[in-house]
């Protein structure tokens, strides 16, 4: 029996139209959340790979509507893509399982899906030159025009309020007054810094409330890792990681790719005199991205690209402040403190985009 992490794999891909004879499975790739595995099968006699992946039902509750939505976002993007003779690739791909269904489950209740393998691609973990920040945001903004006209209706919301700030600061405002682990004494400048920062928590959900911005199908984790480039050109290939994909606000998407993207320190660094939002990176960041989203974006929506990223900077900091105080109970942690180590380059690069936002600004007018 083969197995892996526990897993019979080779089990497991009897669920799925997988044609051939199993030869082997093995963990793949850097995931924190779902378990992945490349396994290899003898097709003919070629060797070909699929992704095998276990939804990891504790974060993702309801995967049966986590996978509605990404059959729906993957077949649209694909019939849009018939065209290019490139549709599996441009694209993940799902394979179905024997049920005609998007997903497996095994007996012990866990839910399964089978990708195609894209191959010559690779991923990278940091960004290390502009070619590689401008390809990221042309993908996910193509990901999004892509999307733009999906049929069906609204998609599931996979994690409700995942970007909602203004729940984010409730949730820091009851974990301030229970203080539970009683750290707020050390977290008192992070504490201070955050409250002073409070209204400006809601402006985009009241931007869209007010229907000055809309509500779009959004990736909501939009790292370079999340993307697949050309192993030869470079080029962004493919989009991937789908489990957040949901209704959200076009700005979530951008404003995740500046905070991951334009500071040249861990996101856990202690020396914050090494955290700076680099303009370099913002720049091909914003060229990228509007090169491929210039065409569908509001007015307004391209006029508050330089605040969503000091936004959705400020919401992840604020998040690990928050765990923080209640404990490290989300957030996995690897020394004493780290949760506020995370805090605090987040609030620095929050204070480095604030510090250039009028450049920022006067760069988008001029793109």
């Amino acid at each position: 029996m083969s197995s892996n992490k526990g897993h019979d794999i080779k089990s497991i891909c009897r669920n799925f139209q997988i044609s051939g004879d199993y030869i082997s499975a093995a963990p793949y790739g850097s995931g924190h959340i779902n378990d992945t595995f490349e396994v290899i099968i003898n097709q003919g006699g070629l060797k070909v790979r699929y992704i095998l992946q276990r939804i990891n039902h504790n974060i993702f509750k309801n995967p049966a509507a986590l996978m509605e939505n990404v059959d729906r976002v993957t077949t649209h993007i694909q019939k849009k893509l018939s065209a290019s003779g490139e549709a599996t690739r441009r694209t993940l791909s799902l394979i179905r399982a024997a049920d005609g269904k998007s997903y497996a489950k095994d007996p012990a209740g866990n839910f399964w899906r089978t990708y195609i393998f894209v191959e010559h691609t690779k991923s990278y973990n940091i960004i290390e030159t502009i070619e590689q920040a401008f390809q990221a945001a042309k993908a996910f903004g193509d990901f999004q025009k892509h999307l733009v006209d999906l049929p069906g209706g609204r998609l599931n919301e996979t994690i409700p309020d995942f970007h909602n700030t203004p729940k984010r600061f409730e949730a820091f405002e009851k974990a301030l007054a229970a203080d539970i682990c009683s750290r707020a004494k050390s977290a008192e400048k992070e504490i201070k810094f955050a409250i002073r920062k409070k209204e400006m928590a809601a402006t985009l959900l009241r931007l869209c409330g007010e229907g000055k911005i809309p509500e779009r199908i959004t990736h909501n984790d939009t790292k370079l890792n999340n993307v697949l480039l050309d192993e030869k050109t470079g080029e962004a290939v493919c989009v991937i990681d789908l489990d957040t994909v949901m209704p959200g606000l076009a700005l979530y998407d951008f404003g995740d790719l500046v905070r991951t993207s334009t500071s040249p320190a861990a996101e856990d660094e202690k020396d914050l005199s090494q955290v700076q939002m680099q303009m370099h990176m913002f720049e091909a960041l914003a060229r990228g991205y509007l090169d491929a989203s210039g065409e569908f974006l509001t007015k307004t929506e391209v006029e508050y690209l330089p605040f969503s990223g000091k936004l959705i900077t400020f919401e992840i900091g604020l998040r690990f402040l928050t765990d923080y105080l209640s404990g490290d109970t989300y957030f996995k942690i690897h020394r004493e403190g780290h949760n506020l180590d995370r805090c605090r380059t987040q609030f620095k690069l929050v204070e480095s985009i604030e510090a250039q936002e009028d450049e920022m600004q006067e760069l988008i007018k001029n793109i």
